[in-house]
């Protein structure tokens, strides 16, 4: 049976590792034995509020010897379509002076600064941008609780929300058309869309628009829907991906309100040690063209998996490293040329 070079090289993203410098940052994800490093848009602003420059950022990456494999969006777009609901969630990632302001202010400053960041990627080359949208819909829809209370008299709380999510994103989606930009939604408890089905009325409240792509994340599929059944509804929209993985916890509530992660029903783990099959994982974002789908984009031979480890005991940085060096071993492997029958009875 021939066999091929991997289509995968591991990645990290920096969201979680905020702490860090780009710079920093990127030293850490090459020393972890990563090929690519996502970056978070607070690791790429500058000191007067702005961003750094395509070519600094290039060149950062270039001293690194890391392929940039994207820039972590989700804070920037969950304050953008979570601020008229003035919930208080969204000030841990705007600037203080932002906060103060009314929630159409906030909204106009996010879009603002979502349209920069779009046109940053583009001056990257960069083809995708990682993200997810807020509660478009509000949060008694957005909880998922089954009491059916979504409608009733004057009002109907899904298509007003569908109504509302086509209004607030349109500027922003056709920007992002416009630069041949996917914006890749992270299906994900809590946001504009939850599971697949969500994100497929998404799609088609907004007529179809071809810059609406999903950001393939598994450990967010623990209540209901598993990944296979969400990402291969929505696999020829699954323009990038996260590998990360979670246990789930006998006889804890998953709606549990606790605070701290150690008393959760669901708990994100390093990757080896999970719940959920990351060979097999892997092996489906192959068979709905994921990664054909990347490279095309880019005009690359390699598309990233990036890594997403997080835990509730384990140190953040020894997590990913962890993280980093299980793709490198486990998930970049050759691909095969040919069915494993081919060669029988030769």
């Amino acid at each position: 049976m021939a066999q091929n070079k991997s289509i995968f090289h591991p990645s990290v993203e920096g969201a979680q590792h905020g702490a860090k410098s780009l710079t920093d940052f990127l030293a850490y994800a090459r020393k972890s034995g990563a090929a690519g490093a996502q970056p978070s848009n607070y690791m790429i602003q500058n000191s007067k509020g702005g961003f750094l420059t395509a070519k600094e950022i290039k060149s950062a990456f270039s001293k690194a010897k890391l392929n940039l494999d994207g820039i972590s969006a989700h804070c920037a777009f969950w304050v953008h379509t979570t601020a008229w609901t003035q919930s208080p969630t969204i000030k841990p990632f705007i600037p203080a002076d932002v906060a103060k302001k009314s929630p159409g202010q906030i909204e106009a400053w996010a879009e603002d600064y979502i349209l920069r960041l779009l046109d940053l990627a583009a001056d990257l080359g960069l083809k995708v941008v990682p993200m997810f949208w807020g509660v478009a819909h509000g949060w008694e829809a957005s909880s998922g609780y089954p009491w059916g209370f979504w409608a009733g008299p004057g009002y109907d709380f899904i298509k007003e929300g569908n109504a509302r999510f086509v209004e607030k994103t349109a500027r922003i989606r056709k920007h992002a058309n416009s630069l041949g930009i996917v914006l890749a939604h992270e299906i994900h408890p809590g946001t504009a869309a939850s599971c697949a089905d969500d994100f497929l009325m998404l799609v088609d409240a907004c007529g179809g628009d071809k810059c609406l792509g999903v950001n393939a994340d598994p450990s967010h599929c623990w209540e209901g829907e598993d990944w296979e059944t969400r990402f291969r509804k929505v696999g020829s929209r699954v323009y990038a991906c996260h590998v990360k993985n979670f246990v789930i916890r006998k006889g804890v509530p998953l709606r549990k309100m606790e605070p701290n992660w150690t008393g959760r029903a669901m708990q994100f783990v390093d990757i080896p040690s999970g719940d959920l099959n990351m060979v097999r994982y892997v092996e489906m974002l192959i068979d709905i063209g994921y990664p054909n789908r990347y490279c095309q984009l880019h005009g690359c031979s390699s598309a990233p998996l990036i890594v997403e480890a997080e835990s509730a005991y384990r140190d953040l940085d020894a997590t990913s490293a962890n993280g980093i060096a299980y793709v490198r071993d486990h998930l970049c492997f050759p691909i095969a040329g040919g069915s494993f029958e081919d060669g029988m009875g030769a």
